[in-house]
């Protein structure tokens, strides 16, 4: 049992002790004014869309809404498997639409056939999800931080639906990655985590990096370690909104997680040599993206683990020979790291019934970790049904 509580005892203070401080140092991340040099880059919004034939109209007709001059930016939908009454309505917008088909679809293929296609003299590619709504504001404020030298930038993706609790909860888990993993991270000047959408990079050095990937599910984790290799960080821009459909349903939830954590080992263990090289070089900005991050459970697991740990050493400390009540102290530093992420609106009696579901979705995640296989040779798409978006605040 000591051997057993040691091994336990080690990767918790890990991993509480590196969201405790990130989340510490978040509370001290300042983001710059914008106060760009006046110049409008010619951006290329691409929309990869597999199968959204629900939400991607809208959202087209949306991104062409922007506060930013029109004819300084593209939006182009890269369409993959949509119907053909959805093809011609996007047809009659003034966006462009590039039809694509693969054996098997994935992002990086989508993107990589669009930019074949395109000739344009594009300076910045920005890639959102096929239903981000994008704020008035979005293209202007990027575009100012990138004419300041940032020129791989995240903005912060919230959730534009919580009509039930399980959207409620998702919406919450990306508050508190984008609080721990991206705000804390840049703070302390490592990379921020990219999030998959809602991201802005120099479009010749995107176009160049995604020719080399092949990735299946999270090509962000790839893209960013890669985007490392040539010393370019991952900028978190916290006032820079894009609206994002969280998940409302439980098998929807599973899936998704399923591909996620799937995504996480696999290049933890693709990446793993090369983040031990770059530890020794002294770059701590790669050792944390390629295996301090990755290494982790989930952190809903990590939760749910250390909730246990807390009430059974609680009713059997003598079962607990090193800690005893000290796991009931670990599981409270942990939860402050992910309370402090949670603006003091949030707590009301919406996000009480949804940290109700915490326990049965703990109990599916930590069932998913045995069924991971073959999740990295499949896309495993993820539905979506929100259009627009429910309250709208910039």
């Amino acid at each position: 049992m000591f051997i057993f509580e040691l091994i336990l005892l080690i990767y918790f203070l890990f991993a509480t002790g590196y969201a405790l401080t990130l989340a510490i140092a978040a509370l001290f991340y300042q983001q710059p004014a914008f106060r760009g040099k006046g110049l409008h880059h010619n951006i290329a919004v691409f929309i990869p869309a597999y199968k959204e034939d629900a939400v991607i109209v809208d959202v087209a007709k949306r991104a062409r809404q922007q506060n930013y001059p029109a004819d300084r930016f593209d939006v182009i939908v890269i369409a993959d498997s949509l119907q053909q009454s959805t093809l011609q309505q996007l047809r009659k917008l003034d966006i462009l639409v590039i039809e694509v088909a693969f054996e098997k679809s994935t992002k990086v293929k989508a993107l990589n056939r669009a930019m074949e296609e395109l000739s344009q003299p594009y300076e910045c590619a920005l890639i959102l999800d096929a239903d981000n709504v994008m704020a008035d504001n979005f293209l202007r404020d990027i575009n100012d931080l990138y004419d300041q030298g940032y020129y791989v930038i995240q903005g912060q993706r919230k959730a534009k639906n919580s009509h039930n609790s399980m959207s409620v909860l998702d919406g919450i888990s990306e508050m508190i990655n984008n609080f721990i993993f991206r705000q804390g991270t840049v703070a302390l000047g490592g990379a921020a985590s990219l999030a998959g959408s809602g991201m802005m990079f120099p479009y010749h050095t995107l176009k160049s990096t995604l020719k080399n990937m092949d990735s299946v599910g999270g090509f962000d984790r790839e893209l960013e370690l890669k985007l490392l290799d040539i010393h370019l960080k991952a900028y978190y821009a916290k006032n820079i909104i894009v609206y994002d459909e969280k998940i409302a349903s439980a098998k929807a939830f599973q899936n998704q997680r399923k591909r996620w954590m799937y995504s996480q080992f696999y290049y933890l263990k693709k990446y793993f040599g090369k983040g031990l090289k770059q530890m020794m070089l002294g770059n701590i900005a790669y050792l944390n993206s390629a295996i301090l991050r990755n290494i982790q459970l989930p952190r809903l697991i990590n939760l749910g683990l250390l909730t246990t740990l807390a009430l059974l050493s609680l009713a059997f400390p003598h079962f607990f020979p090193i800690l005893s009540y000290g796991w009931l102290i670990l599981w409270g530093c942990f939860a402050i790291s992910m309370a402090l992420a949670i603006p003091p609106g949030m707590y009301n009696l919406k996000m009480a019934k949804s940290v109700a579901l915490l326990p049965l979705v703990f109990g599916k995640m930590l069932l998913l970790l045995f069924k991971l296989k073959g999740s990295n040779t499949t896309f495993i798409h993820t539905p979506h049904t929100v259009a627009s978006v429910e309250s709208k605040k910039e």
